[in-house]
C-alpha cells in the first residue's frame, strides 16, 4: 500500500486517506494562449515507469493538496512538499539521484 507523508499536518496517510490528482510541475498558459499549448495542457502528460511527481489530496485528513515525488514501478517514496512549490526541493533531487544514477526528467533533473 502507498503511504505518503502530508507535509501540512504531519501524518503518514495511506492511499484511501488520499486523493490523487494526477501530474505535478505542469505548466499553465493564460488566457491569450493558443489552441495547442491549451490542448497539451490538457491532455499530454507524462506517463513514466519509474520516478514521476504528483499531486496529492489529503482527503480524510487537513484536505491540503501537496506533491510526491515516487516510483511508479516499485511504489518507492523519495519524499513529497507543499503544493505551492515551483520545483521539487534539492533534498528530494538528491535522494532521487542517490537511488538512481543518471535519473534525469524533464527540466527537473
Amino acid at each position: 500500500m502507498l503511504i505518503l507523508h502530508c507535509p501540512y499536518c504531519g501524518v503518514d496517510a495511506d492511499e484511501t486517506d488520499l486523493h490523487a490528482g494526477g501530474e505535478a510541475h505542469l505548466k499553465r498558459f493564460g488566457p491569450d494562449s493558443g489552441d495547442e499549448e491549451f490542448e497539451n495542457y490538457l491532455f499530454m502528460r507524462e506517463n513514466p515507469k519509474g520516478v514521476h511527481f504528483e499531486r496529492w489530496r489529503h482527503a480524510y485528513g487537513c484536505g491540503k493538496w501537496f506533491l510526491a515525488a515516487r516510483c511508479t514501478a516499485t511504489l518507492e517514496v523519495f519524499g513529497t512538499y507543499s503544493a505551492q512549490t515551483t520545483e521539487p526541493p534539492q533534498d528530494i533531487k538528491d535522494a532521487i539521484s542517490a537511488k538512481r544514477p543518471g535519473w534525469a526528467w524533464g527540466d527537473l533533473s
